[in-house]
């Protein structure tokens, strides 16, 4: 098995939890990066995310520098951004396809889950989703036990 870490991260907590799978099962990993980043204080930019959601916007990213043929399996990180994954993964899936791949997906937030998952799994329909992770956080605090997490990433490399 060849697998990429993939994963947006605005507030570094997705990018705690990308990290830490990418070292476990020894996977490459990439970021997706949006063009402009966000600015503003944590509220402000929770507002603009609202925004995004609700109008279906989706921000400029920068190039995603992987490789996409060299992999089988794609573990898809995002934080929740009102009940769904971020704008910048919109922007990803309008530009990039996982078809045939496997995918494990997991979702980082400090409330809840919304349909996060289900909704990679619907863009994802030309892929193999497999079982994905809510990954809870409070401010930057891991909630979430973090053998929960080792466990589901032990089980992508079966």
């Amino acid at each position: 098995m060849k697998a990429l870490v993939l994963f947006y991260s605005y507030g570094g907590n997705t990018r705690s939890v990308a990290e830490m799978i990418a070292k476990r099962i020894g996977a490459d990993i990439a970021e997706i990066k949006t063009v402009k980043p966000y600015e503003g204080t944590y509220n402000e930019v929770v507002a603009q995310g609202k925004r995004e959601v609700e109008s279906n916007f989706k921000p400029a990213i920068m190039p995603v520098e992987a490789d996409f043929d060299k992999y089988d399996t794609v573990v898809f990180g995002t934080p929740v951004w009102w009940y769904t994954y971020a704008p910048a993964v919109s922007s990803f899936f309008d530009s990039y396809s996982l078809k045939g791949k496997r995918v494990f997906a997991f979702a980082t937030n400090g409330g809840w889950l919304g349909k996060t998952l289900d909704n990679i799994k619907h863009v994802c329909k030309d892929s193999d989703v497999e079982k994905g992770i809510n990954i809870k956080f409070n401010g930057n605090k891991l909630v979430t036990p973090i053998s929960d997490v080792e466990k589901w990433a032990d089980d992508i490399i079966k």
